[in-house]
Parts: C-alpha cells; sequence; structure tokens
C-alpha cells in the first residue's frame, strides 16, 4: 500500500487532502507565545479572522518542524507495511527537510522494505497546491509512483506562479525576496512582481505602481506564458483580498471563457506570515517558470 502526504504549506485543505488520499502534515507559526499547528489546533481556517490579526500589528514568526515530529507522521505508516509519497513544498525555503531526511534514514534502518518517494513542488502555497491536485489525478488514475516521478521532473517546471503584495513589511522581515525595502509598497504604491523560480525561491521579477498595473502584469503573464490552459488548473490565491481575486477571476472568465477550470484558494498562515495580508497571485501551466 502508498500514503501520500502533504503539507499545509501547500494551502490544501482537509477537504481537498481527504479527496485524494492525502495525509496533512503541519508547518507551524507562532505569535504571543503561543506555536499553532494548522488543521491539528483547528479545524477550519479562519483566512479573514487571521489576516486582520496581522493588520492589527501582529507578526508572526515560523519554524521547522522537528526531527521526532516526522518520525510520528511518518513511522505509522511504515510500521503498518505502507511506503510513502509526500509532495511538499520548496526544500530551498527551509531547513525543515533536513530534520526529515534524517528521520526518513533512521526509518529506512527500522523498516528497510519500506519505500519513501517525495516530489519537491520547488514553490509555496498556490503553485504547491496544484502540482499537489496535479499528482493526485495521476495517482486516481491510476499512475504508479515511479511513474509519477518521471512526470514530475519536468511537469514541476511547467507551473508557474506570480504574485505581489500590498504591504512589504512581512517580506522584508522575513527575507524571503532579496532586495525588498519594506517601506517600498507602502509608502510609494510601488509593488514587485515575485515568481517562484526553477530553484524553489522567490525572485522580484519588476514592479508595477498601483494594484490594478499588477494585477494586469499578473494577467499579461499568463497570456504570454499560459500553455495548454484547458487542460489543468488555474489558481487565484489572496491573502484576505477576495475583491482583489474576484477582479482577477473576472478578467480570466472575460478572456478565456467557462471552459477555464479556475479554483481559488486561502493562502495558509504559516506562509502567509511572511507574505501577509492582501498578497495575490496567479497559478497556471506554462512553458516554462
Amino acid at each position: 500500500m502508498l500514503t501520500l502526504f502533504t503539507d499545509t504549506d501547500t494551502d490544501i485543505t482537509p477537504a481537498q487532502a481527504q479527496k485524494y488520499g492525502y495525509r496533512l502534515i503541519s508547518m507551524p507559526y507562532s505569535h504571543g507565545g503561543k506555536t499553532v499547528f494548522p488543521y491539528e489546533d483547528f479545524e477550519t481556517f479562519d483566512a479573514h479572522g487571521f489576516y486582520q490579526m496581522l493588520r492589527s500589528g501582529v507578526l508572526p514568526t515560523t519554524s521547522a518542524i522537528s526531527y521526532e515530529k516526522y518520525i510520528e507522521y511518518f513511522e505509522p505508516e511504515f510500521a503498518a507495511g505502507n511506503d510513502i509519497f509526500y509532495v511538499h513544498f520548496s526544500r530551498a525555503m527551509t531547513a525543515t527537510f533536513d530534520a526529515m531526511d534524517l528521520a526518513v534514514k533512521a526509518l529506512k534502518e527500522k523498516y528497510p522494505d519500506r519505500r519513501f518517494y517525495e516530489v519537491d513542488t520547488k514553490g509555496i502555497t498556490i503553485i504547491s497546491l496544484n502540482i499537489v491536485l496535479e499528482i493526485g489525478d495521476w495517482f486516481a488514475s491510476g499512475k504508479t509512483p515511479e511513474e509519477v516521478l518521471s512526470l514530475a521532473e519536468t511537469e514541476v517546471d511547467r507551473f508557474a506562479v506570480y504574485f505581489f503584495a500590498d504591504d512589504l513589511k512581512f517580506f522584508a522581515r522575513s527575507g524571503r525576496v532579496s532586495g525588498i525595502a519594506g517601506t517600498m509598497g507602502s509608502i510609494l504604491g510601488i509593488r514587485p512582481i515575485i515568481y517562484m523560480d526553477t530553484n524553489g525561491k522567490m525572485v522580484s521579477v519588476g514592479k508595477e505602481t498601483g494594484r490594478n498595473n499588477a494585477m494586469k502584469r499578473l494577467l499579461a503573464y499568463v497570456d504570454e506564458l499560459g500553455d495548454d490552459l484547458y487542460s489543468h488548473r488555474v489558481i487565484v490565491g489572496h491573502a484576505d483580498a477576495p475583491r482583489i481575486a474576484g477582479q482577477i477571476v473576472d478578467a480570466l472568465r472575460n478572456k478565456y471563457g467557462e471552459k477555464l477550470e479556475i479554483l481559488l484558494a486561502d493562502v495558509n498562515p504559516t506562509a502567509g506570515s511572511h507574505c501577509g495580508p492582501d498578497t495575490v497571485g496567479i497559478c497556471f501551466h506554462a512553458i516554462h517558470r
């Protein structure tokens, strides 16, 4: 038997995970001296409440999960005779996978007949979600783990994501995107356009003045790079910005029609602690990232 895993940094909801048979690994965030594990410490993510908290001045921190936590997730599956296939967010963004590697090494020594497969989505939030759902579809169609790994070698880099944030103090504090000053967006109205590169890192690829121009820039990337859009999902993600996200969805509908499959997703709280409220992005199947 094979057990699928993904993590909460991919924006997947428990309902989506259940549909595809994924078990969820919870990536935590902390504030006020308390560490919160999404979908373990709460059942439903209150996106509006969380981002209102950030708007009020709270700046959560995030941390890697421990070796022991990975053992807790994985050992019951190996002990039951199941192999594991884990589709996760970018290794390049965290040290948590160092602890995972040590845990998997120890478990494979203890359970030498078990297999551990992984796919690095080289992204986070909606680009990871798109890949997680795509891989879920492949397994549902009967593909083997080896076939999925082979497909993922090329397809992971065929999903692109572009996004912008309204308040850059969160990105500036986290240091996840180099060269961004925290005052840039709030004082000048400048919104850097950010994407996930093929190394799994966030890179600023330009800037726009004003939200409307930033939205147009995101849509222009879909026009320029989009590939076989009708055979794949387009995901619009937002950090409590439903009006902006809705405008992007409307623009996509006007351009591509009702046959285009569009999903809306809330940016998860762990990633949201770094991007902040009113971040909006588009993920789509592309000729390249």
